[in-house]
């Protein structure tokens, strides 16, 4: 018996030790290079509220007060990832803010949070967007963390005057249960989830309820859109729907055709570029461009 109680407990220190290494490497930040910018876009720094350096690249609207968009990347893409919509938006007169968020790019190199200590880089980049463009109303389109991000805050969601989520989890159990049945099946998932979920205590010192984006975009109001991929396995459409259940109005829901979680996070197709651009001129209004 006592054999077997010391093979058991032997075999759990092995898993929580597994389970952290994992955890570890999911969380790990990786900077990179970015294509510097050529004028008339801006490669600017900027300071978080914990003093970590953001990168970010500014593409001017078609005036000094043009109605501006903040991009927010997905894991793993840096502001490069948000480039060709950014351009695209800018060529149409909207100012654009492409950030490399902590973790990413030229970014400090840190953890990543799910979105919780990347809130802070969103709402430094946000103010500088809106002090820019001064005053003008400033929409953010996040994807996965990007949208995580610009939900999870201290105080909330960030004040957009307008709201896109592309592909961003529910909760980070559902984030974490969603990856791993797609790699591993459902019953390791089952397992698993909660030895990577409950690492939050450790890691960001707070519980896994706190990332919670379906929370979360309950306490915003403004127009809000949502999008899923129609065959995303991370983000189901059923969480997706979920989400919109639990958003304010007035909202807006599309589901990009065929695409799964990496292309509708970062989507740039002929139809979702034009359901974002009359979503913006209908929320943030259209650029008065001579």
């Amino acid at each position: 018996m006592r054999r077997w109680l010391i093979g058991g407990l032997a075999l759990l220190l092995v898993g929580l030790g597994a389970s952290w290494f994992v955890g570890s490497w999911l969380v790990r930040g990786h900077g990179g290079t970015v294509t510097p910018a050529v004028a008339p876009e801006k490669d600017i720094r900027l300071r978080a509220s914990d003093c970590i350096v953001i990168a970010g690249t500014y593409r001017p609207g078609c005036s000094a007060n043009a109605p501006a968009a903040l991009l927010l990347h997905p894991k793993g893409g840096g502001r490069a990832a948000m480039a060709g919509n950014a351009k695209w938006l800018s060529a149409r007169g909207f100012a654009t803010l492409a950030i490399d968020l902590r973790g990413h790019g030229e970014s400090t190199i840190a953890d990543h949070s799910y979105g919780l200590h990347e809130s802070r880089d969103a709402q430094a980049a946000f103010d500088w967007l809106k002090a820019r463009q001064r005053g003008a109303p400033v929409a953010l389109v996040g994807s996965s963390l990007g949208g995580a991000a610009a939900l999870l805050g201290d105080d909330g969601p960030i004040a957009a005057d307008a709201l896109v989520l592309q592909a961003v989890f529910p909760t980070i159990h559902d984030a974490i249960f969603n990856r791993v049945a797609v790699r591993t099946g459902r019953v390791p998932a089952l397992i698993l989830e909660p030895l990577l979920s409950g690492q939050t205590w450790l890691r960001l010192g707070v519980s896994p309820s706190r990332l919670s984006p379906i929370d979360a975009v309950a306490r915003y109001h403004g127009p809000l859109l949502l999008i899923g991929g129609e065959k995303d396995e991370a983000t189901p459409p059923a969480e997706v729907r979920a989400m919109f259940a639990r958003a304010n109005p007035p909202k807006a829901i599309w589901f990009a055709p065929g695409l799964d979680h990496a292309a509708t996070a970062g989507i740039e197709t002929p139809a979702y570029r034009a359901r974002l651009l009359a979503f913006l001129r209908r929320s943030i209004g259209a650029p008065r461009c001579r």
